[in-house]
């Protein structure tokens, strides 16, 4: 099972079609089975989760989340009328979706996304979440991510297939906000062999925010897997960085992609 999670920086920025060229391209080399986007976008016609979707042959489903805030006034005619959320995009038909909400108490609470889907093995369960990561907000985003530590291990979700979480969590390992989720789950990157120094906001790109100084050049983006079941083991492996470079001269996105494979789940 590949796994990946990328935040694709909505429509922000001057070069938004160019983006939207170069994020279908990096998903149609990665392949993944199962992909959490953040900061994605939906009209009234159409989501971005679809349109890739559609790229892999596979199902996609939006969920709309506060985080980051919409720009108000828009910065362009193309951002106007469209939403930001989190979605998913799966190889294999989605069961079941619904909005999780976030705690909050500075600003309006984002909303995970919780699915199920149609694995051949039975159920799958996948979280994709984007979390606060303004400094002043602190008390939000460790109220976020202990959320999103209850909610993967809700029992509920126990089965013969492991519970995933992909998301941004503005957060760099060894934080009190990742070490929450690394006491109760798997960090598929570190399972998987992924370099220790990884970087998924990076100065390197032309829009990196280097006003986010706890973000900025640290591995922020994850993929978290629990087995659904006890004793039962997980085996990642190949864990690589996707959309480092551009693509016909184009960033696709301010952040760069996390893929692993998920190689085996067995006693």
């Amino acid at each position: 099972m590949r796994v990946m999670s990328w935040n694709v920086w909505w429509r922000f920025g001057p070069s938004w079609s160019a983006r939207e060229v170069g994020i279908h391209e990096v998903v149609r080399r990665v392949q993944p089975d199962v992909l959490g986007l953040q900061e994605t976008w939906a009209s009234a016609d159409e989501t971005q989760a679809n349109l890739l979707a559609a790229r892999l042959a596979g199902y996609a489903v939006f969920q709309r989340s506060s985080i980051p805030p919409l720009p108000d006034p828009p910065e362009s005619p193309e951002q106007d009328g469209i939403e930001i959320g989190v979605a998913l995009v799966s190889r294999w038909p989605i069961l079941e979706a619904h909005g999780h909400p976030l705690p909050a108490v500075h600003r309006e609470p984002p909303t995970a996304l919780v699915a199920a889907l149609d694995h051949p093995l039975g159920p799958l369960h996948v979280i994709v979440a984007c979390t606060e990561w303004h400094t002043a907000f602190r008390d939000d985003h460790l109220a976020q991510t202990r959320a999103l530590a209850e909610l993967i291990t809700d029992p509920a979700f126990d089965g013969d297939l492991p519970v995933l979480l992909l998301g941004d969590l503005n957060a760099r390992p060894g934080t009190p906000e990742i070490d929450l989720l690394t006491a109760v789950a798997t960090d598929l990157w570190t399972a998987g062999g992924g370099a220790e120094d990884a970087v998924t906001l990076s100065s390197s790109t032309p829009y990196a925010p280097l006003e986010a100084v706890r973000q900025i050049d640290r591995r922020i983006d994850y993929a978290f897997a629990r087995p659904g079941r006890p004793g039962r083991a997980l085996v990642a492996s190949g864990s690589v960085l996707a959309a480092t470079e551009p693509v016909g001269g184009t960033y696709p996105s301010d952040h760069f992609a996390t893929v692993s494979d998920l190689d085996e789940y067995a006693r």
